[in-house]
């Protein structure tokens, strides 16, 4: 299996489409977990607002690709973290059904609309994706880079 579809199937398969959570093995940390074969998918991140993570896919035990991220709510008193969430794994889940999580993306809901802008291709990129409201004045941002490891 090409590495990217399998990227794109853990993400769909965990945050986005409400896997599990795994038991982690650091304090704190909130681990969700996809295995197909000999690749494996692992996202881990601290906090709920304001949050922290990492992605990394291992082949055959050998680390191959990540990601890290910093996500943040601009304006709680607007968008609280679980409104930002429910819309993400909407716009997340509609993205990933198009096979792909980079190129660019916007979806919209009621007066919110999250968008992603980025750069690069699945070797390095870096992007922001965020949420606005009517008006748009941005209420949540979240910054990441990422690609295969060497």
């Amino acid at each position: 299996m090409e590495l990217e579809t399998f990227v794109v199937r853990a993400k769909a398969a965990t945050y986005a489409g409400d896997g599990g959570f795994a038991e982690s093995g650091r304090p704190g940390a909130h681990d969700l977990r996809f295995v197909d074969g000999e690749l494996s998918y692992l996202d881990s991140y601290y906090g709920d607002a304001d949050f922290l993570g990492q992605e990394v896919v291992h082949a055959s035990g050998r680390p191959v690709w990540g990601m890290n991220y910093y996500g943040y709510l601009l304006q709680p008193e607007r968008l609280t973290a679980a409104a930002a969430g429910r819309l993400i794994k909407q716009a997340l889940s509609a993205l990933y059904a198009e096979g792909r999580f980079l190129g660019g993306f916007s979806y919209r809901d009621g007066d919110l609309t999250y968008v992603d802008e980025n750069s690069g291709d699945f070797a390095r990129f870096e992007g922001t994706e965020y949420i606005s409201g009517a008006g748009g004045a941005v209420y949540y941002r979240l910054r990441y880079h990422g690609g295969l490891i060497a």
